[in-house]
């Protein structure tokens, strides 16, 4: 048998991007800092999302439906903080500025790129639940320097190899 924190500490060994999840709706803007974002298939366009059923904001990203994964770029170590912190989901959006595509979830305006989704299914596995998206609009920034994480540490990727 796995131990949780053996699984935990290999995970911390897969390099992820650094995303903020955001969505909007009745009950307001909420959004949340994650790294398990992935593509499912390009046909039709799909995103998997997981997010700890623990998580203050859980209940309004299932009830709005829609979300959108704003993919950050290395000089976003800032806003991946805002979103991970206990701060309000109120002052969280007073960091970065804001617009939306079609869904009306909040967009970072100079994210990577923002993947602007219908949420499709639900599926509850352990401590968390796992969303898939529907993507129905993409904006992509003009950063080409992506912001990571790996060994529990934030790492900037996209740097130029020098020949």
């Amino acid at each position: 048998m796995i131990e949780a924190t053996d699984f935990r500490n290999a995970m911390s060994l897969l390099t992820s991007a650094v995303n903020v999840v955001t969505t909007s709706g009745a009950s307001g803007r909420h959004g949340f800092t994650a790294s398990a974002v992935c593509s499912v298939t390009d046909t039709p366009p799909t995103l998997l999302v997981c997010m700890n059923k623990t998580s203050r904001s859980h209940a309004h990203f299932i009830e709005n439906e829609i979300l959108t994964v704003n993919v950050l770029g290395a000089h976003h170590q800032h806003i991946s903080n805002v979103f991970s912190s206990k701060m309000s989901s109120e002052e969280r959006f007073k960091y970065g500025t804001w617009t939306e595509l079609e869904t009306g979830a909040p967009v970072l305006d100079d994210a990577l790129v923002s993947f602007d989704c219908q949420i499709e299914q639900i599926q509850e596995v352990g401590t968390h639940t796992i969303f898939i998206c529907r993507t129905v609009a993409i904006q992509q920034g003009q950063n080409e320097h992506s912001l990571v994480y790996f060994n529990r540490a934030y790492h900037h990727v996209g740097e130029a190899e020098i020949a």
